[in-house]
């Protein structure tokens, strides 16, 4: 499996400030931006997918969840982690690279070419407002829990 790098600047202060957070929710801004951010993957990818039998293009979804048989084959690199594409049926790889019988009809490739520099952008503009709303709640979860201290004294 072929990995592809980029580099982004300005994602370590954002590390730091999700490592101030407690790590329930650090993970859920995470994952609450991981998927925001990776609908226009999914959405050319649904668009992409050819109009066959089968279900491949509703079968498209961003999420956290694998098959077994995706998951015995990825190997788990962070502790917060999204997939975008289509299901778990054979169809969708059978379609995007082809096989002896049918020719390559790409549908997942070209969204994320396209889309990967839009949507590694916005994880970094997301995450920063996302970060702002967590410490925002947290504060008046402890102003609610000091009053409430208050009140009972």
């Amino acid at each position: 499996m072929a990995r592809q790098t980029f580099k982004i600047e300005g994602l370590a202060e954002l590390d730091e400030a999700l490592s101030e957070l407690p790590k329930a929710t650090a993970r859920n801004v995470l994952l609450r931006t991981l998927k925001e951010q990776g609908e226009p993957i999914r959405a050319d990818g649904e668009r992409n997918a050819p109009r066959d039998e089968g279900g491949l293009k509703a079968s498209y979804t961003v999420g956290t969840k694998l098959s077994r048989r995706q998951k015995s084959m990825n190997r788990k690199e962070s502790d917060v982690e999204v997939y975008i594409g289509p299901g778990p049926a054979a169809k969708g790889v059978q379609t995007e690279f082809g096989n002896a019988h049918q020719a390559a009809q790409p549908h997942l490739r070209p969204a994320f070419d396209a889309n990967v520099m839009k949507v590694l952008n916005g994880i970094k503009d997301s995450l920063a407002g996302q970060i702002d709303k967590a410490r925002q709640r947290l504060a008046r979860k402890a102003e609610r829990l000091a009053a409430k201290i208050a009140a009972g004294k």
